[in-house]
């Protein structure tokens, strides 16, 4: 399924690691006339004493967490404490995010600390490759020769990408609806191996110094966190532990993101989209209350993050009835439903894309 093509829009282009914001479009695009009422509005303000909370209250539970792991010690109970680091560590990662959109501070040097301090150093993920990735999907959702999130390695997206398939990978897309959540388990060590793959590829964005300066802060995570483990526990009890917390991180990790895109309109190759609809029409946001919010970090209000991905978390909530009466006026598709929901309609996509491979449980 691809986008239907709409007449061509000059349009703003998401910045690299120091530019959260898209440049200014032409004056007279849709994008424009929303951005300039939302800008009136004052809701691309940063919120820096929003985020100071915000960080204080994630220090002060990750700080829990380990002074629990030192305080129980060589315990089965620990499992409980790495279940509590997957939540204490995706929480961690948002934090990240959002400081990799430059939505904490106006001085991107702030930023960049951030970002690399929750990254590599509290979560293992190196902050050069996340912003490198993450702006090519910002800038091009869902397309299927631009957006790396869709490139089709793991997980089929399109029928082509199924169809392309040979080996094993034909019997991970002919089940892949089946197969989504348990490969999610894996999602956390995949993202610890492509933070430090990227520093001897050079897929990320830390070039020089800044490249050796993320390589020292993963490496003293790693560390530290495996010392830490293989300190206290006994072999087996660690081999446990970071299965459950690196486990329980990428499912949480998946999670969250899966609903934001996946399971949404695909833009083909040499489809023309302007940037207003590019963004919306490929992007699902999810209903909830303050709960949600926290617990998917903000990401449930995807459609208006991925218009204007330098605001700060805490004002997408207030931007949205701004975004949806904008799209109503304009006749654009607005898409939210539950989370439930986001993950049925999903599944129910990878379903049908692998649906070519096994045409013998077809009726």
């Amino acid at each position: 399924m691809s986008v239907e093509t709409s007449a061509s829009h000059e349009e703003p282009r998401p910045g690299g690691p120091g530019r959260g914001q898209p440049d200014p479009p032409r004056r007279g695009s849709d994008y424009a006339v929303l951005s300039r009422e939302v800008q009136a509005a004052g809701l691309l303000k940063r919120r820096p004493l929003s985020y100071a909370v915000r960080i204080g209250v994630n220090l002060v539970l990750l700080a829990a967490g380990w002074i629990a792991f030192a305080l129980i010690g060589p315990s089965w109970w620990q499992l409980l404490v790495a279940a509590y680091f997957a939540v204490a560590f995706t929480q961690s990662a948002f934090i990240g995010h959002d400081a990799g959109h430059q939505q904490v501070s106006n001085s991107k040097r702030v930023n960049d600390l951030i970002g690399r301090l929750y990254g590599n150093l509290l979560t293992g993920i190196d902050y050069g490759w996340w912003v490198s990735k993450h702006n090519r999907h910002h800038a091009h959702p869902n397309h299927v020769d631009r957006d790396p999130d869709i490139d089709g390695n793991a997980i089929a997206f399109t029928r082509e990408q199924a169809q392309a398939r040979r080996g094993v990978g034909v019997l991970l897309a002919r089940s892949q609806a089946w197969l989504f959540f348990p490969m999610l388990l894996l999602e956390g060590l995949h993202l610890h191996y492509a933070s430090v793959r990227s520093l001897f590829d050079r897929t990320g964005s830390a070039r020089g110094g800044a490249r050796l300066l993320h390589g020292a802060l993963l490496l003293t995570h790693f560390v530290g966190y495996l010392g830490a483990v293989l300190l206290v526990l006994t072999p087996l009890q660690a081999v446990c532990f970071i299965a459950v917390h690196q486990g329980l991180f990428g499912l949480y990790m998946g999670c969250a993101f899966a609903p934001n895109h996946k399971g949404m309109p695909i833009i083909a190759k040499g489809d023309k989209v302007d940037f207003l609809r590019r963004q919306v029409l490929t992007s699902r946001n999810i209903r909830g209350g303050r709960f949600t919010d926290i617990l998917l970090g903000g990401l449930n209000y995807q459609v208006e993050h991925h218009l204007f991905p330098s605001m700060p978390r805490s004002a997408l909530p207030r931007v949205q009835p701004l975004v949806r009466a904008f799209c109503a006026q304009h006749g654009i598709a607005y898409h939210e439903t539950s989370l439930l929901d986001s993950y049925a309609q999903v599944l129910r996509h990878l379903h049908t894309v692998g649906g070519p491979l096994r045409p013998e449980l077809e009726y």
